[in-house]
């Protein structure tokens, strides 16, 4: 099902087993941007994290995801939230060859 993103504020979309593989857990991820249930979500192989307000705890996340071996655009990403809000964004992850 795909996830509503906002135009709020930046949204970080994660490739779930990237994230998985660097042994995050989410309880890492809402110590550092102080998350609500709505703001980290999961479905199937894509973790949609925000809105992120706090751009300086956003941009410390891109830096430990980096420095775990995740690579920007192959294994997350960041929506920055900057389009108008009469346009809806939904996001999904897409299938994979195996």
């Amino acid at each position: 099902m795909p996830l509503k993103i906002s135009a709020d504020a930046s949204t970080l979309l994660v490739r779930r087993p990237a994230f998985e593989s660097m042994g995050l857990k989410r309880a890492d991820i809402d110590g550092l941007l102080g998350l609500t249930d709505e703001e980290f979500r999961v479905e199937e192989d894509l973790i949609v994290i925000g809105p992120v307000f706090d751009g300086a705890a956003l941009s410390n996340l891109v830096a430990d995801l980096e420095n775990r071996g995740l690579v920007y655009f192959e294994d997350f990403f960041e929506l920055s939230g900057n389009w108008p809000e009469w346009l809806s964004l939904y996001v999904m992850s897409r299938a994979t060859a195996k």
